[in-house]
């Protein structure tokens, strides 16, 4: 996506993207956990010391159990029927696909509903439940750690955060926010500041959190920043959901207009499967990956292209 963005939704496009996009086949390495694993990681933990890492955040994106169409709540009140004539063919079929008893998709032990707690219960049991599909597990994170930082001079941390996993607009809109207020807390915690940086590595739909923060991270006034903030601070008034969660989010208001929500360090973003939505605002960045499992079908050239007409 170009510069000022300024929450535009992504289009999909057939044109060629370039040296935006490279090709690499997947070609298996050591196992993890292994003696060449382990050394392979030391040597790129030092790399990323060099270069200033100081933070990973891992987020997760296993949709299990996390209303993955934004619907059930809808369905609980009779929403999905209302206005519909049950005598429309395949209706019912359709509506069965974005019921969460009847989707296919295995709900998470205990049943958690969204907004998903960011404890160690709620991670727990999604290892359990997801494994590493969609999540980076605790064994994995634990893993990494202390393979990254087996020869660096200065420790780089390493953390899980588990979204809400509200699979709609504005469930993905208060999750920015909350996103950025843990990068800050990691910021002061380790006071980070100029020449430092962060990378978040995101799964799946997690990616579509980090979109909307980086379009919160624009230098410079934005208009689409400024009605995101109207349009939270009135769904705080109103609903009274979350007492005591208004001032912070003026807190972090104030620190992305004053420049300071990351106390100066730069963040770099790398995503996994992100789907296309929301448009990506690159100049409060420093770095931006996306990865996906691209198989290409095509005998025409146009190998950007995942199938045939």
């Amino acid at each position: 996506m170009p510069t000022e963005n300024n929450f535009q939704h992504a289009t999909y496009s057939r044109s060629d993207p370039g040296d935006r996009v490279a090709y690499r086949d997947f070609a298996v390495g050591a196992p993890p956990d292994s003696l060449a694993w382990q050394d392979e990681m030391a040597r790129l933990g030092g790399e990323m010391a060099k270069a200033g890492v100081r933070a990973v955040l891992f987020v997760h994106g296993a949709v299990l159990g996390t209303d993955l169409f934004g619907a059930q709540r809808l369905d609980e009140v009779g929403g999905l029927k209302r206005g519909y004539s049950r005598g429309i063919s395949g209706m019912e079929a359709l509506l069965a696909l974005l019921r969460e008893d009847t989707n296919g998709l295995a709900a998470i032990p205990g049943s958690p509903k969204p907004p998903l707690n960011d404890g160690e219960v709620t991670r727990n049991l999604i290892d359990k439940q997801a494994g590493d599909t969609g999540n980076f597990t605790g064994a994995y994170v634990e893993l990494f750690r202390n393979a990254l930082n087996r020869n660096t001079p200065r420790p780089i941390v390493c953390a899980r955060y588990l979204w809400s996993s509200e699979q709609h607009h504005l469930g993905r809109a208060l999750a920015a926010w909350h996103l950025l207020e843990r990068l800050r807390v990691i910021c002061m915690e380790q006071k980070l500041g100029a020449g430092d940086q962060l990378l978040v590595q995101a799964q799946g739909h997690a990616g579509q959190v980090l979109a909307l923060a980086s379009n919160l991270l624009a230098p410079g006034p934005s208009s689409g920043r400024e009605t995101y903030f109207q349009i939270l601070k009135a769904y705080y008034e109103r609903t009274q959901t979350a007492p005591g969660t208004l001032p912070r989010l003026l807190q972090i208001e104030n620190a992305i207009q004053a420049g300071t929500i990351l106390h100066g360090a730069v963040l770099d973003i790398v995503t996994f499967g992100t789907p296309i939505r929301y448009g990506w605002e690159t100049s409060g960045l420093g770095k931006l990956l996306h990865v996906v499992n691209h198989r290409p079908m095509r005998t025409d050239g146009k190998r950007w292209l995942a199938k045939m007409d």
